[in-house]
């Protein structure tokens, strides 16, 4: 009787020992998703309804077994709202982890340099995940960059943060400005930088651009910049044509051909590099300056030299079959 005792003892002293180990499994083992899955927690949603969830998307394989093992081996830190991807065989101590950390997912939205407001909106609208409305933002107030949001949020929300990035980043620039530099305010900064923006694609070129509009505006030279044109007729939108001599020759508050300074207001987003080369502009005497055929620009210091560069901008783009 004794001998069976002992067997009957042990018997169950193994069964609990299994029983234990498949609980510890079952919380630390491998998940049943068979791939990443996102997994929305709503505001004020208790880890119950977010276990059944979790069941229904099969990233756990029971919701009760979930909720019973996190009673024992989990902290009784509260679940954080937000959308959550769920690595593939997800743990179910990693997956309560993750959703007590609030480490959602990041989605971006990019705002390249010298994207004009209009396009901003339209980009902000774009994205499916954002939510409400949002009026097309101040030509110049957005800092072109890459931003970061969450599922569900607000695009003004978004926008804010965008603009407020703006302003601290001019407000730094700003305080560095050169001595030399012709603007006299932020926002004509502001302007300048937006039009040396949309001239040249080039970094190593903007102040050097930047530098020929600095001489203009000092001897009261129009700026003469074809963007500047374009901004009434499209608003920063591609005109997908060529400039009419109408179009040249229209007054308004933009047409640098038309009107000596700046124009009335920025011409687009410029991004920090362009505001940098506007308040630090190269020292230069060049006057002038025309495409290379090479995506860059040549830069000259008179009308003569500038003509002779223009008539080899003319003969590359006739031999391009482009005039």
């Amino acid at each position: 009787m004794r001998r069976l005792g002992c067997l009957v003892l042990i018997a169950g002293l193994c069964i609990a020992a299994f029983l234990t180990l498949n609980f510890v499994r079952g919380w630390m083992g491998d998940g049943p998703a068979e791939k990443d899955t996102t997994v929305i927690i709503s505001e004020g949603m208790t880890l119950t309804r977010g276990a059944r969830d979790m069941e229904k998307a099969g990233v756990i394989s029971s919701s009760q077994a979930f909720l019973s093992r996190a009673k024992i081996f989990a902290s009784d830190a509260p679940i954080k709202a937000g959308e959550y991807l769920i690595p593939a065989h997800a743990s179910n101590r990693d997956i309560l982890n993750l959703l007590q950390s609030g480490k959602v997912v990041a989605r971006l939205v990019t705002i390249p340099e010298g994207m004009p407001s209009i396009l901003v909106h339209e980009k902000l609208l774009s994205e499916k995940y954002l939510t409400g409305d949002v009026a097309v933002p101040r030509e110049g107030s957005v800092l072109p960059d890459s931003y970061s949001y969450e599922r569900g949020e607000r695009r003004q929300a978004v926008l804010d943060r965008m603009q407020k990035a703006m302003k601290n980043t001019l407000d730094e620039l700003w305080r560095a400005r050169a001595k030399d530099a012709v603007v006299k305010t932020p926002e004509e900064a502001l302007t300048l930088a937006s039009i040396v923006e949309k001239e040249t694609g080039v970094p190593s070129e903007r102040r050097t651009v930047a530098g020929v509009y600095n001489n203009r505006l000092k001897i009261g030279m129009r700026l003469q910049a074809d963007p500047t044109i374009i901004y009434p007729i499209t608003q920063g939108k591609p005109l997908g044509r060529r400039i009419k001599r109408s179009e040249i020759e229209a007054v308004n508050g933009y047409n640098t051909y038309a009107m000596a300074g700046l124009p009335k207001g920025p011409i687009a987003n410029p991004g920090r590099a362009s505001i940098e080369a506007v308040l630090h502009p190269a020292k230069t005497k060049a006057l002038y300056f025309v495409a290379d055929g090479k995506g860059g620009h040549i830069f000259s210091d008179t009308l003569e030299e500038h003509q002779a560069n223009v008539k080899k901008w003319f003969a590359i783009r006739r031999a391009r079959g482009e005039l």
